[in-house]
């Protein structure tokens, strides 16, 4: 099992005759993706990799019975692209761009939650469920199929968690990116609860970073969680106003629980295995998995 996406989801990709477009394409069609089909205004009737191009989404869904998007737009029309997205139906769309403006951004979250769909994005690297469907940005070659969940702001550092669980025999149901802008669609309280549901997740791994609030709110999801949670939240050295990478990572000046470091005892006190250096989270995530096989045996 997995979240989001899986062997049975029906992908676009938003934009395929681009430059960016043609080269996911060629990557899902390589790695067995379900890729169905495109649009690009004006291109209607064209194939990309072997799939047909349309000229709307909804013309798309209409003949494909399409259910996730891939989109690579500018910016400005970064809003536009996602009100066609929702108005069509699609209930997970991941949105790659950055910078989007935050007025944007936070109409757009509101549309997708009024439709009831998943907005992984602005700027996320996307979500993949090894060996079923990749509507991301992280290489088929990186991840392996497994039972640990996997939900973070950054893609960089997703790969270090990967590589840390493949190196303690360890594989991954789903990878999520949310998005390293300052306004994103969904966030962590969201997958976490995903998971937890799922029956092919064993445990979750959280990797957060400085500012904004939603290490806070995945804490208050996390009490109530049955499957262990190990966490890393980067920039615990960061000071204060500093960007660290993304836009959205940085701590407000004298907002003490926006910081990393508050973020991270927000995460233990709620249950969390939190460690302080990325390279631990397999060695931690094999100990809690422990743990819970004791609790359940005593």
């Amino acid at each position: 099992m997995a979240i989001l996406v899986d062997a049975r989801s029906r992908i676009l990709i938003q934009g395929i005759t681009g430059e960016t477009g043609r080269a996911y394409a060629a990557r899902m069609v390589a790695a067995g993706t379900p890729l169905v089909g495109g649009t690009s205004p004006g291109k209607a009737g064209q194939a990309v990799e072997g799939v047909p191009v349309f000229a709307t989404i909804a013309e798309a869904v209409a003949a494909t019975g399409a259910d996730c998007v891939l989109s690579s737009v500018r910016p400005a029309a970064a809003l536009a692209a996602m009100t066609e997205v929702f108005e069509a139906g699609i209930r997970v769309a991941v949105l790659y761009t950055e910078n989007v403006p935050v007025h944007d951004a936070m109409r757009m979250r509101a549309l997708a939650r009024a439709r009831g769909a998943c907005l992984l994005g602005p700027n996320s690297a996307g979500v993949i469920s090894p060996g079923r469907a990749n509507l991301a940005d992280l290489n088929d070659a990186r991840v392996r199929a497994g039972r640990i969940g996997v939900v973070s702001k950054s893609g960089t550092l997703t790969y270090e968690v990967i590589d840390g669980l493949h190196a303690e025999g360890l594989g991954e149901s789903t990878v999520v990116c949310l998005g390293g802008d300052p306004v994103v669609g969904t966030g962590f309280a969201e997958i976490l609860r995903l998971f937890e549901a799922d029956p092919g997740t064993d445990a979750v791994v959280l990797v957060g970073e400085p500012g904004g609030a939603m290490e806070h709110e995945a804490a208050a999801v996390v009490r109530t969680m049955r499957k262990p949670v190990v966490a890393y939240v980067t920039g615990q050295r960061a000071p204060p106003a500093k960007r660290m990478g993304h836009a959205g990572a940085v701590s407000g000046a004298g907002a003490e629980a926006t910081t990393a470091a508050a973020k991270l005892a927000a995460l233990r006190s709620a249950g969390c295995t939190g460690v302080d250096i990325v390279t631990d989270v397999g060695a931690a995530m094999v100990a809690a998995l422990a743990a819970r096989r004791g609790a359940h045996a005593s």
